[in-house]
């Protein structure tokens, strides 16, 4: 029994490894090269080519082990492999670690330097017991067949370690624009850091996390003393520049995807390996109609601070149609070409743009409807805070209807709901069951205070969520996700990637249930087109919604700033697209239209927004959206009319802080074009009720004015 256990546990493997060891070879660096920094082609959804991603890294080099520093094979060996100079390629416990997990559905291992070296040069990420064990037998004989300078050296001619540098020549370069023989402790630490993380190089924390860790593990090892290491410096690499990718494929486009595949697979470290066709959702038409309708609205604009994004989203599908971001290339402090900032990406208040969400939670928790009624007069009081509307257009009765709130962009009515109807939860969670999703990075939050009515304070949403969200509307309250790519083909024209095409009822398990909830929030936001001054594309209905943030003014600024405000947007669907355009500035800033007045939501992102739609569905089939039962209200089938938009000068759809006093309380709002007096619009109350303000950033209390319709 024993010698026939032996003969199962031992010998028959021993054999079996013998018979793979002289089976299998070794790849070169200079074979595995060959296959790394590959292009990767973008299609447009119609099929024609958009553009290559060219790797970064530049010409790859096969560095000799004399041509690397010893400070640089120390710090990679210290952080990836610290028996490397005296294992046999491979690692006993990290084998176990690998059968445990293939048994339980785990991941990980403890791969030694050789074992990823030849992972890497296979192509093969699979963790099956029969990758392992070929794995093992490549690695035994690397070591068998090379000297451990040979092993070290052919390791980091071929690892990635993100800006699309594979091998440490190309990263030296890449990260610190000098050869890798230059390279000193701290820069070989980050590069050394970054191996296991290279996706995330550009994340400052996590940069400087895995610089730690490496400076940490070579004074572990004795690679450099402690008193060294408490010498260093991070190093900053050098600014990224997209002058490779102007012209070519939208590096923002590009981002987005690259996120989206790491996501389902294709990280970034094989991302130019698989000689990829990526084909994205991004139609062509809706993405010269978007950069078309942002030129056009922001022409003759001349305050510098003025910044824009587009996105529009496919309701059908989830796909992203148009993604305008803004400048890619911008001009650094020496002339330079630096990688601009993806404003589509990055999170604002939404101000009033808030406001179908508060309706959606009202709605969801079954505390009325669209024809239920609040008090919309202004000047409110809620505790020791007075909450104001925004102006002679934007108040209404004390039996002022859901509706017609939306339309005028009623500040006291929202809040009311939200304060005490629906309590701050429900609606961050209505907005997250639209498609509004946190960024990992906590910079994205949908902070659950009585901000969140108005869309201010810690509240923050990207455009390219916003167009998601407001598509669950359009889509009939079903939830797709948002993406960018279609399907992934690999060299071989494989399918490598398909996009999910699976649809969720959003705002209840009972679809019929979430699509009258979407239809009614659709119902209250037609009305808001005609009021905001806008126009539906010609043969099809429409819905959205404006919203503008006051900038918080300071002493010492000019006069002109109090009036001032600091995001705007226009957001809005008709049944086969959803476009959110913001308008704002890189902060709170005080932002000028051209005429020297304030800008609202109605009256740059607006246009742009009405531009972009008219352009899109020129020629299209005329759509309208499907009826749905009416929510609350004494009459359940009342379909609610459009009010009377407002004249001239008034923008009824404004939120912002108090005007006098210290206030960290909520918003409240104020008529931008006639500043306040003792006559008409006094200010509210200064008194600190203990709750954050709606200033413009996220954790910045001082609070903003919602948003606009005039």
């Amino acid at each position: 029994m024993l010698l026939a256990l032996f003969c199962l546990f031992v010998v028959v493997p021993a054999i079996a490894f013998v018979i793979t060891y002289f089976a299998v070879d070794v790849p070169s660096p200079q074979s595995v090269a060959a296959t790394q920094g590959q292009a990767v082609t973008y299609y447009y959804a119609d099929n024609t080519e958009m553009g290559k991603d060219v790797p970064k890294g530049g010409n790859r080099h096969i560095l000799t082990p004399e041509q690397i520093p010893d400070i640089v094979k120390k710090a990679v060996i210290a952080t990836e492999d610290a028996s490397f100079e005296t294992n046999s390629g491979f690692d006993i416990g990290g084998i176990l670690r690998a059968v445990y997990n293939q048994v339980t559905a785990g991941k990980g291992g403890g791969s030694t330097i050789s074992q990823q070296y030849i992972k890497v040069a296979s192509g093969d990420d699979e963790s099956s017991l029969t990758r392992k064990w070929t794995e093992l037998a490549k690695s035994f004989k690397m070591n068998q067949t090379y000297e451990k300078k040979d092993i070290i050296s052919a390791y980091l001619n071929i690892i990635y370690f993100g800006r699309g540098a594979y091998g440490i020549e190309s990263a030296a370069q890449a990260f610190f624009a000098k050869p890798a023989g230059e390279l000193n402790a701290s820069e070989a630490a980050l590069l050394a850091g970054l191996i296991q993380q290279p996706g995330r190089s550009e994340n400052p924390k996590v940069a400087n996390d895995r610089w730690n860790v490496a400076l940490n593990r070579m004074v572990e090892n004795k690679f450099i003393s402690a008193a060294d290491r408490a010498n260093l410096q991070f190093p900053t690499p050098v600014p990224q520049t997209d002058k490779q990718q102007a012209g070519v494929v939208n590096p923002f486009i590009r981002d987005k995807v690259k996120e989206e595949l790491a996501a389902n697979g294709i990280t970034d470290d094989v991302y130019y390996r698989g000689g990829y066709k990526v084909y994205t959702t991004i139609d062509p038409k809706a993405q010269a109609a978007a950069e078309q309708a942002v030129a056009e609205g922001m022409k003759g604009q001349t305050d510098e601070n003025l910044l824009n994004a587009l996105v529009a989203v496919d309701p059908k599908t989830g796909g992203v149609k148009a993604y305008y971001g803004g400048q890619t290339i911008v001009k650094g402090p020496n002339g330079q070409d630096l990688r601009g900032r993806d404003w589509a990406n990055t999170p604002q208040n939404p101000g009033s743009s808030m406001k179908p969400f508060d309706l959606t939670a009202y709605m969801q928790l079954g505390k009325g409807g669209i024809n239920s009624t609040f008090d919309g007069s202004n000047n409110r009081q809620f505790g020791k805070q007075t909450i104001r509307n925004a102006g002679p257009g934007s108040s209404c009765s004390a039996q002022c209807t859901v509706s017609e709130a939306m339309q005028r962009s009623a500040n006291t009515v929202f809040y009311d709901m939200v304060v005490n109807q629906t309590k701050p939860g429900p609606v961050a969670q209505a907005a997250k069951d639209a498609g509004v999703k946190p960024a990992p990075d906590g910079t994205a939050e949908l902070f659950a205070d009585n901000n969140i009515a108005l869309g201010g304070g810690k509240t923050v949403i990207s455009p390219v969520d916003m167009a998601a969200a407001y598509a669950t509307f359009a889509g009939d309250g079903q939830r797709r996700e948002k993406h960018f790519v279609a399907k992934v083909t690999n060299s071989q024209d494989e399918a490598a990637y398909s996009a999910p095409e699976e649809a969720k009822p959003a705002f209840s398990d009972d679809s019929d249930k979430s699509k009258q909830i979407a239809g009614n929030v659709t119902e209250s936001l037609k009305g808001v087109i005609p009021f905001s001054k806008l126009k539906c594309p010609n043969g099809h209905e429409c819905a959205g919604k404006t919203g503008t943030q006051q900038h918080t003014y300071r002493a010492g600024e000019p006069a002109s700033a109090k009036d001032a405000n600091s995001q705007t947007w226009m957001v809005g669907y008709t049944p086969s697209i959803s476009a959110a355009v913001w308008v704002g500035g890189d902060g709170d800033k005080a932002l000028k239209g051209k005429n020297g007045k304030s800008i609202f939501g109605s009256t740059i992102a607006g246009p742009i927004w009405q531009k972009f739609v008219s352009l899109y569905l020129n020629g299209k089939q005329a759509e309208r959206f499907d009826k749905v039962k009416i929510i609350g209200g004494d009459d359940s089938n009342t379909v609610p009319s459009t009010q009377t938009p407002p004249e001239d000068g008034d923008d009824p759809d404004q939120t912002g802080t108090p005007s006098t006093g210290p206030s960290t309380g909520p918003s409240s709002s104020r008529n931008e074009e006639d500043p306040p007096s003792s006559s008409k619009n006094p200010p509210s109350s200064s008194e600190n009720n203990g709750e954050e303000g709606t200033g413009n950033g996220p954790g910045r209390g001082g609070g903003g004015r919602g948003d606009d319709n005039g």
